[in-house]
């Protein structure tokens, strides 16, 4: 007790200030001494977190990471990545999930999951990994003997394969003058919750749709799709790292989302 007394009195003198004002009946922090000790818990907090991190800088990857996408986005990116990742950390277990809707993160006990489009859920922290256009396409098939496509009325005449999870209004940029429109969420007689689904109608010849571009790069090559009117262009579209938020993101959490970045920067 007398160490201590000692050793706050030497405190308090090299602060010029009073931190506990002592009394016979009781002992209590003044208003800057609990700013002050709480600015030191702040510290010493962020200390022992800068010292594990380096150790884990050092360290090699173990435990199990839990990671969940959509499945057309995850066949074509997400497991790819996973499968170089897997071999720079072999001793890493990975588990992978497909799911279409956003899982709960905490019930599921996911690490992260790559979502794309807009995030809902404020309680967890998101990093944006890349973005992405969408695009209106149909077959040659389906368009010949059709009037020619040219302005978004003429879009309103085509059959649409519809996406059940998107269904808000359109907003549009005329490229040439920068001139903003919006067109009702265009309607059709087929309905599906992927986008891998409402591509394989389109490539059938069952009507128009609205996808995403990373997922068109060979059908618009090989010319078997055709963009609709290319001179109009919808928002981007962002993919992010989503993760729960703790004092605390895991090294493996860390690492592997800085890896899906770098993994995109290749290939994209």
């Amino acid at each position: 007790k007398a160490m201590v007394s000692a050793d706050l009195k030497r405190l308090e003198a090299e602060l010029g200030v009073s931190l506990v004002p002592r009394t016979t009946r009781r002992l209590a922090l003044t208003e800057v001494g609990e700013r002050f000790h709480g600015d030191c818990v702040r510290l010493i907090g962020e200390a022992g977190l800068a010292v594990q991190q380096a150790r884990e800088g050092q360290e090699a990857l173990r435990g199990t990471l839990r990671v969940t996408s959509t499945a057309e986005y995850g066949l074509n990116y997400v497991l790819v990545a996973i499968a170089e990742f897997s071999a720079i950390h072999p001793e890493l277990r990975i588990e992978y999930s497909t799911l279409q809707h956003q899982a709960d993160l905490i019930a599921g006990r996911f690490d992260v999951a790559i979502r794309l489009g807009t995030l809902r859920d404020s309680t967890l922290r998101a990093t944006p990994l890349q973005k992405f256009g969408t695009v209106p396409v149909s077959s040659r098939a389906y368009l010949a003997g059709k009037p020619e496509i040219t302005t978004l009325d003429d879009l309103a005449r085509l059959d649409w394969i519809e996406h059940a999870r998107f269904t808000s209004a359109l907003t549009w940029t005329e490229s040439r003058t920068g001139k903003t429109m919006q067109t009702p969420h265009f309607k059709g007689t087929l309905e599906v919750d992927t986008a891998i689904a409402a591509r394989t109608l389109v490539l059938a010849g069952c009507g128009a749709a609205i996808l995403p571009d990373w997922l068109l790069e060979n059908d618009l090559r090989e010319g078997q799709l055709i963009r609709l009117v290319p001179d109009y262009s919808l928002p981007h579209q962002g993919v992010y790292a989503v993760f729960p938020t703790t004092a605390h993101v895991p090294a493996k959490v860390r690492k592997f989302i800085d890896f899906m970045r770098d993994f995109l920067s290749r290939t994209t």
